[in-house]
């Protein structure tokens, strides 16, 4: 075993929220460790692939309005890093006329005045072909969304982060933290000492917690990261400029269903069901629920007929999400 090590900060998680909240420490001038306990770059959280969908439409205001901080903050990255993050496409947003999602997504949007546009019906049928809006549903775009590049991103940052003295190691898991004015990490490696420590790790930040004696009302639940055919090629892709597209909850399903055009796999759509099953993070290979692979096909076979309905790749993701009990008194 190494000699204990000490630093300003330490971050325990090195995707997206942890590589990020290094960066910012290490900007600040903390001498800042990340730790990962898997061998970078991965595919067992929640940060990996090629696309995520960046937007100003929300449902909340307070991710209408953070956003755009969040779009100077990616675009510095891209000029610090020099190279291309984003592409703008458009987010289609489509949902039944009355429903609360919809009407939520159309207020923040207009609250905020964003760049937005209507569609009815036949402009829906010029400007979004090969795609069928369900009888009764409401379209708007919101122009400012588009493409990150995730796997690029979080490997820019890295660098970025690195070039600040910051110090990343991998295929470290963390076995133990005991708290106190100085915490001690010791890790499968070495033993740190730090006055601050942020943890990042996602699907495992209960494991984490329970040497600090917390615990956190976290949900794990493993997405289908689905991929689907196109029947000709390049009919939903970036070049023809196919948008980015959600659809709120409703006759399809009881959560959002979201889409990215063909890219990360030539002739290949990424479209998933927005929510997942329970699953314990370290064996989500033995959950093998399809029940949102069904929704998923149920929506191709409606609104989209220039896919094969049948998923081509099916890869997984984790959400962790916060388990918030109302206690109601009648």
């Amino acid at each position: 075993m190494a000699a204990v090590q000490e630093y300003d900060c330490i971050v325990i998680g090195a995707g997206v929220q942890g590589s990020f909240t290094a960066h910012q420490l290490a900007k600040n001038n903390k001498n800042t460790l990340l730790l990962e306990q898997f061998i970078l770059p991965h595919t067992r959280g929640s940060s990996h692939g090629q696309t995520r969908i960046i937007r100003k439409a929300y449902e909340q205001n307070i991710y209408t309005h953070m956003m755009e901080e969040c779009y100077k903050l990616w675009a510095q990255l891209e000029t610090d890093a020099g190279v291309q993050l984003y592409r703008q496409t458009g987010l289609l947003l489509m949902g039944p006329q009355n429903n609360h999602s919809y009407k939520q997504f159309k207020k923040n949007l207009q609250n905020n005045k964003v760049p937005m546009v209507l569609l009815n019906n036949d402009i829906f049928s010029q400007q979004i072909p090969y795609m069928n809006l369900p009888d009764g549903y409401e379209a708007l775009v919101d122009l400012t969304a588009g493409v990150l590049y995730a796997d690029r991103a979080i490997k820019a940052v890295q660098e970025q982060f690195q070039k600040l003295g910051g110090v990343i190691r991998d295929k470290e898991m963390v076995t133990d933290i005991k708290p106190g004015p100085v915490v001690t990490v010791s890790t499968s490696a070495c033993v740190y000492r730090t006055k601050s420590i942020v943890i990042t790790a996602g699907p495992w930040a209960n494991k984490l917690l329970t040497h600090t004696g917390l615990q956190l009302p976290l949900q794990v639940v493993k997405i289908n990261v689905c991929y689907w055919k196109e029947k000709v090629p390049s009919l939903y892709s970036l070049k023809q400029g196919f948008p980015c597209f959600i659809l709120t909850e409703g006759e399809d399903s009881n959560h959002d269903i979201y889409g990215l055009p063909s890219n990360e796999y030539p002739g290949l759509v990424k479209i998933c069901y927005h929510m997942g099953k329970e699953t314990d993070p370290d064996q989500r290979d033995k959950q093998t629920d399809r029940s949102d692979i069904d929704i998923l096909q149920r929506f191709i076979r409606r609104c989209l007929p220039g896919l094969v309905p049948e998923p081509a790749v099916v890869e997984s993701c984790m959400y962790t999400r916060s388990l918030i009990v109302t206690v109601l008194t009648l």
